[in-house]
């Protein structure tokens, strides 16, 4: 059964900086893309940043250049640091595990969520 831990999120002042970290049990993890996503209040989830079991990267339009995502297979944790951000960067995160499909798009293997950790960007 997958289980996945967010923590390291918290009030910053815009052009902060934070780092996410995501603990992931289970024996799947160096073989499996991970993925953050976040949600906003009264916004769809959406996802900011995926890298693959070859350490390849992908982040959405909002983030890149300011994001970046890496994973420590060792310790079966994912990070996502997070520079320069801004108000609109303010959402629940939660991290994924999934593959990656022929045409370079991350898929969702589970159903399961963890609780998440809020980040909230504000001055």
């Amino acid at each position: 059964q997958v289980q996945l831990v967010e923590s390291g999120g918290g009030l910053v002042q815009p052009g902060g900086s934070l780092r996410l970290s995501c603990a992931a049990s289970g024996t799947f993890f160096s073989s499996k893309a991970m993925a953050w996503y976040r949600q906003a209040p009264g916004k769809q989830r959406e996802l900011v940043a995926f890298i693959t079991a070859g350490r390849s990267t992908n982040y959405a339009d909002s983030v890149k250049g300011r994001f970046t995502i890496s994973r420590d297979n060792a310790k079966n944790t994912v990070y996502l640091q997070m520079n320069s951000l801004k108000p609109e960067d303010t959402a629940v995160y939660y991290c994924d595990a999934g593959t990656v499909d022929y045409s370079g798009s991350y898929r969702r293997q589970w159903a399961y969520w963890g609780q998440g950790t809020q980040v909230t960007v504000s001055s």
